[in-house]
């Protein structure tokens, strides 16, 4: 399989937790699907203090996989949503 484009594309969208709306990161998203997964190289601002957990509410929102041999955090359904 290949790898994620490092690059990867120039559209950002801000990362919100569904319970309380937590702010949680800006992410350089490509194609117009809902938000399953993050690339940690993508993530150009990270407002959480423990990965996967939301500051405001200390929820867990994601789970730290390897996506293609990548680290990523695969979102768990409909805890975060992107704007």
């Amino acid at each position: 399989m290949a790898k994620p484009n490092k690059k990867g594309p120039l559209r950002t969208v801000d990362v919100y937790c569904s319970r309380c709306k937590t702010h949680l990161f800006k992410y350089r998203k490509g194609g117009k699907g809902s938000l399953v997964k993050c690339f940690k190289e993508r993530i150009n601002e990270d407002y959480t203090e423990q990965p996967c957990i939301c500051p405001g509410c200390g929820g867990e929102f994601a789970r730290d996989v390897l996506v293609r041999g990548t680290p990523a955090y695969k979102i768990i359904g409909g805890k975060a949503y992107a704007k």
